[in-house]
């Protein structure tokens, strides 16, 4: 019985230091609930590196209609890693899914947490029928960002199990198969520029901010493996995304080889003719700045132009007829007809309205807008707590509410920017672009004084361009 019992001790320690092992660890264990219409899967850390057969390799991408360079996944992925996806309420059919995916270290990687939850974002995959997907990969604060940065190693198996598993569990299978809308920040612009020199068939349009990967190898870079730029990659609309302060104005610093590697990047596909441009933030460095007020436009207007109108996964290929020209450190566009430079050494921009964006966002980041923000059309009065729904407008996010009690203004509820070179957002803005932790939520306590008569309530969302709605 003695044996027996020390046995059972034995065993329960073990069940207990396994589970241990594989419990979410600080700073990851901290996110917001996935409720209905927001959904979520975690995957463990691989406990070994597992070569991947190529042939099993490319029958399974085959049959999920991808096509991965000669030289795709070889590795499973060694760190844990959460996928949580927004599904627009009431869409039928999802036509594709938008990625926003961090950067590198602990802090950038938690913030992935949030992105399904922002409502700026949200905004644009509505408008195109598609979900909201945000990684959080859980990497150690002194671990090589390239285990997960490079799709390679076991990133875009990961990714393509999470969009099944996920499409399972909203049930949309189709999100599995729908063309993808990638930006990224840092190791997550190498992790999108990566994904569409492997896939690119699948990619509608990739947004990369601080981040690309490598075509060449570079000594000073030996663990980073280089890329191929194949052919069909050409066709992928793709935005380079920095801040002045990342190797164009200051050429020494943590960020000094963020131009280089751009510019790079950059000329190696734009001189065989693709469809490329760059974007220099003129107040920042490695933060993201307003980079979402051109971002979130320049996809809107991908996706119009790619995602197929037959309910198909096909991509249609981009319109060149429209396309405008600048200098890649200019702050001035012409039109093909007028632009008397190399069009081969220059910025590629879909057409004359992005165009004049982006002359906006390089000159001073402020993107103009005229657009007012959706009504207000939820409200709920429980006692003192008024809680309600919004909807952000799609060009300049969501700042502030205005709250009145029987046609007067009460309060005007903010949240606190951790953005010193962007618009103050409602949600607030972590490094990598995401909402706060704890989110912040739609709510507002009253106390009026008691009247014979209920009291009428009324909300007016403000825009991060002072605009209000109705």
């Amino acid at each position: 019985m003695l044996n027996t019992r020390w046995w059972l001790v034995v065993l329960g320690w073990m069940v207990y230091s396994a589970t241990l092992v594989q419990a979410q660890q600080p700073p990851y264990d901290v996110y917001p609930p996935a409720d209905a219409p927001y959904y979520r899967v975690r995957y463990e850390a691989s406990s070994e590196s597992k070569d991947v057969d190529n042939k099993n390799s490319e029958a399974k991408n085959s049959e999920t209609k991808t096509s991965p360079s000669s030289d795709s996944v070889s590795q499973e992925l060694i760190f844990g890693v959460n996928y949580t996806v927004w599904i627009p309420p009431g869409v039928s059919k999802l036509r594709g899914v938008i990625v926003h995916q961090h950067g590198c270290g602990e802090g950038s990687c938690k913030s992935g947490l949030t992105g399904a939850y922002d409502l700026h974002w949200q905004a644009l995959a509505k408008k195109h029928s598609c979900a909201l997907l945000a990684p959080a990969y859980e990497q150690p604060e002194k671990a090589d960002c390239q285990m997960w940065c490079d799709p390679r190693n076991g990133s875009a198996n990961a990714f393509m199990r999470a969009l099944t598993d996920l499409g399972k569990q909203s049930g949309h299978p189709e999100l599995a198969e729908v063309p993808w809308a990638l930006w990224g920040h840092s190791g997550g612009g190498h992790w999108c520029g990566g994904m569409v020199l492997m896939y690119p068939e699948r990619v509608a349009a990739a947004w990369l901010r601080s981040g690309v990967p490598l075509l060449k190898g570079d000594e000073k870079r030996s663990t980073i493996k280089p890329h191929e730029l194949r052919e069909a990659a050409l066709q992928v609309p793709m935005m380079c995304n920095l801040g002045v302060k990342e190797g164009v104005s200051e050429t020494t610093g943590r960020f000094a080889g963020v131009w280089p590697a751009n510019r790079n990047f950059f000329e190696a596909v734009r001189g065989r003719g693709g469809l490329i441009g760059v974007a220099v933030d003129p107040l920042t460095s490695h933060e993201c700045g307003n980079s979402r007020y051109l971002a979130i436009p320049w996809l809107d207007a991908c996706l119009a132009a790619r995602l197929s109108q037959d309910g198909s996964n096909e991509l249609r290929p981009i319109d060149l007829s429209s396309a405008w020209y600048s200098e890649p450190l200019s702050t001035a566009a012409s039109s093909s007809e007028s632009y008397s430079g190399d069009k081969l050494k220059s910025s590629w921009h879909l057409d004359e309205r992005l165009a004049k964006l982006w002359q906006q966002y390089v000159t001073d980041t402020q993107v103009l807008d005229a657009t007012t923000p959706p009504k207000i059309t939820s409200i709920s009065v429980e006692g003192k707590r008024i809680t309600w729904k919004a909807e952000s407008d799609l060009e300049s996010g969501l700042a502030a509410f205005e709250i009145y009690r029987d046609g007067n203004l009460i309060a005007t509820i903010t949240a606190p920017s951790k953005n010193p070179f962007g618009r103050a957002l409602f949600q607030g803005l972590q490094y990598s672009d995401t909402p706060q932790l704890p989110l912040i939520e739609t709510t507002y306590l009253d106390d009026p004084a008691p009247t014979p008569n209920p009291h009428t309530y009324k909300i007016i969302s403000i825009n991060t361009a002072g605009l209000k709605s109705e």
